[in-house]
């Protein structure tokens, strides 16, 4: 693996980690958004682990490159799901905010093939 390859997908990993983090911490910036864009929270924990276990699936990426790549599949469809769930609750100006995270995440998939 290159190391643009590896730093990018640290940077997708770490990016993953803060927003799963901040969603278990409860950070007002992550869960106000949550709530005004209806996503129940039942879903919350649900959500975050998928982050955080995309995180660490990135990590361990950098051995097993198989895991790597199925961790920034699963991180580019749930953040595709996030901008189709901002975009339900006419939240434009918040659209940005998903695609940041997916983008270091799709990076470091098409890094990794």
């Amino acid at each position: 693996m290159s190391t643009t390859a590896t730093v990018v997908t640290l940077v997708a990993a770490f990016m993953a980690g803060f927003s799963g983090a901040s969603i278990f911490f409860g950070a007002r910036f992550t869960v106000e958004p949550l709530a005004e864009y209806g996503v129940p929270r039942s879903w919350w924990n649900l959500l975050a682990t998928a982050k955080v276990a995309g995180a660490a699936g990135l990590v361990v990426g950098l051995w097993v490159p198989a895991v790597g790549i199925a961790a920034a599949i699963g991180l580019v469809l749930y953040f595709t799901g996030a901008v189709v769930t901002v975009l339900r609750a006419r939240s434009y100006a918040h659209v940005a905010f998903p695609v940041i995270y997916a983008a270091p995440a799709a990076a470091a998939l098409a890094l990794g093939f």
